[in-house]
């Protein structure tokens, strides 16, 4: 007994560790993360030199659920209302609507290229309906893709919440073929509402309940993360037990924890990182180890079919129609329909047809697996690419190197933030005392050539200096830009390129602007200034936002607090 408990914690160490260490290397090959998860385990899998045979879909369905439930409330925690509010709706469409058309479309084409029943196909369509959180949040913090605030939004609300969704139409699904002659309609549309609606008002009154007791409990530092978890676990197996979303309900639950003042929250987000990406490495090797890779090879080509068609028809499709009302520029359409990547959500939904025992169950969950690689091989490493193809990536002009959420006795929203001053930095030459920073922001520490200077060594600031504060929250957006880099030398070409070679006044007049360059406005517009035409035509703007007027056009340089800053003028290329 004590050999075979070894051997596990062997096994399970040298595979974590393995895991963890290819996140060093693989995002330097280009190679998705996730995707290197799932190989990992497969190597150790029965049809690899680790020779471990696994094939117990309910632990495998019990470790799933409870990493996604994780990974939702995490990445709950980290969308701010701001973003919340600026990619809520067309998300939620993407997340319902979305859902549905990608469905219908995948399961019909099964039903046909797999030779099953129309319900059989469209069991499989559900379970590869949804994009994937855990790829999409780890993808979309990832250095090498910097998008505008409306698109990575929207994904990340989309990965978010068509979870429910799809475990709703697969749950649906397998209720209908297991009793086919008394399933009705009716009950379908009583399930959706039940599932939905109790899932999204469990999620706000516990994240409510779980806001307020965290600030009222006078525990242990160290138990604050550790009660946020298993509060998480318990209000996921309390909205199951009564028939709603857990998924929902913990993402909900998250959002409202992590966007209130909280005592704690900095350690609680911080311990939940953690426990999240192990979640989702251990996720991803348990459903590497479920899966037998020579099964695959037998079912490679229909299930590469059905993938590419997912991935080039019904995704596009789906995100069009959903889309339609909200008149998103075709280039965020074609971005946020290549970044609906497939990942642990859909290899654990294809556990549900074996638990139910349902006909074809080994068929339907190889396919799905089969899809999840191709979406995460295809579509992950190509996805920085992609923004630059279709001129989504913003550059990065912050200075910014570092942030830290820190708690203060009494106050909470705190953070230290460092920044680096570049070559070009006006702040070179001044004392810290002169830099314009609010009264109730605090410089704690410079660092210069890799030594902390005392506060009398100070003197006046250098290029390459780390600049180091307490700020408030609140606060960081502004200093965001009092430390903005010019980006000259290297990322000059790009950052005007994007962003126009020069700034012009929100106040300056439409029509002088319009005459300088030889373009005409709508004469509706004809006393308008120039913030005031901006926001005419894009009435929510975000940072990279572009309004063509002839043969120039007006970029959104800047926002701070919702409003609208700076807007550089970007003339035309030969």
């Amino acid at each position: 007994m004590m050999d075979f408990v070894n051997q596990i914690l062997f096994a399970a160490g040298l595979l974590f560790l393995v895991s963890i260490l290819a996140t060093v290397i693989t995002p330097r090959l280009g190679v998705p993360l996730l995707f290197v998860f799932i190989i990992i385990g497969m190597i150790a899998g029965e049809d690899g030199p680790g020779n471990i045979h696994f094939a117990d879909f309910r632990l495998t369905n019990l470790a799933g659920t409870a990493a996604l439930a994780v990974i939702l409330f995490d990445g709950g925690m980290r969308t701010s209302f701001k973003t919340f509010r600026v990619g809520l709706g067309p998300a939620l469409s993407l997340a319902t609507v979305g859902v549905l058309i990608t469905m219908l479309v995948v399961g019909w084409l099964s039903s046909v290229v797999l030779d099953l029943p129309l319900a059989q196909g469209m069991l499989l369509g559900a379970i590869v309906s949804s994009t994937d959180a855990a790829a999409v949040f780890s993808l979309l913090s990832n250095r090498t893709v910097s998008l505008n605030s409306r698109v990575t939004s929207v994904l990340e609300i989309e990965s978010g919440t068509n979870d429910p969704m799809a475990v709703f139409l697969t749950l649906g699904v397998i209720a209908y073929l297991q009793s086919p002659d008394t399933f009705t309609a009716q009950q379908f549309l009583f399930l959706l509402v039940e599932h939905m609606g109790i899932g999204g008002v469990l999620g706000l009154a516990g994240g409510w309940l779980l806001a307020r007791a965290l600030n009222r409990l006078q525990l242990n530092e160290s138990l604050y993360p550790v009660f946020a978890l298993f509060s998480c676990f318990l209000l996921f197996g309390l909205t199951a037990l009564l028939g709603g979303s857990g998924f929902l309900a913990v993402y909900l639950a998250g959002l409202l924890v992590g966007n209130r003042k909280v005592r704690a929250l900095a350690s609680i987000r911080r311990f939940h990182d953690g426990i999240a990406w192990m979640a989702q490495i251990g996720m991803f090797l348990i459903l590497g180890l479920l899966v037998s890779p020579h099964k695959l090879l037998t079912i490679a080509l229909p299930a590469l079919l059905i993938g590419l068609v997912l991935i080039l028809a019904a995704r596009p499709l789906a995100v069009v129609i959903s889309l339609l009302p909200f008149r998103f520029p075709w280039r965020e359409q074609a971005f946020i329909s290549w970044v609906g990547l497939r990942g642990s959500v859909p290899i654990v939904l294809a556990t549900f047809p074996w638990i139910a025992g349902i006909e074809n169950a080994g068929l339907i969950f190889n396919i799905a697996f089969f899809i999840v690689l191709v979406s995460l091989l295809l579509q992950g490493w190509s996805v920085p690419l992609a923004a630059q193809m279709l001129k989504l990536y913003i550059p990065r002009t912050g200075a910014r190197v570092k942030r830290l959420e820190v708690d203060l006795p009494g106050q909470s929203g705190y953070e230290i933030v460092s920044y680096k001053l570049p070559v070009d930095s006006s702040h070179i030459g001044r004392r810290p005392k002169e830099l314009p920073i609010r009264d109730h922001s605090r410089i704690i520490a410079v660092t210069r050539s890799g030594h902390l200077l005392s506060y009398r060594e100070w003197g006046v600031l250098q290029a390459g200096d780390f600049v180091s504060l307490l700020v408030a929250e609140t606060d960081l957006e502004r200093l965001d830009t009092v430390f903005k880099a010019k980006r000259q030398r290297a990322d000059a070409a790009a950052s005007r390129q994007f962003f126009g070679e020069f700034e012009i006044s929100l106040e300056a007049a439409a029509k002088d602007l319009a005459e300088s360059y030889g373009v005409k406005l709508p004469e509706s517009t004809a006393e308008f200034n120039v913030g005031q035409l901006v926001l005419k035509f894009l009435p929510r703007p975000v940072v990279g936002d572009r309004l063509r007027l002839g043969h120039i056009e007006l970029v959104v340089r800047r926002m701070e607090g919702g409003e609208l800053r700076e807007i550089g003028v970007r003339l035309p290329r030969e």
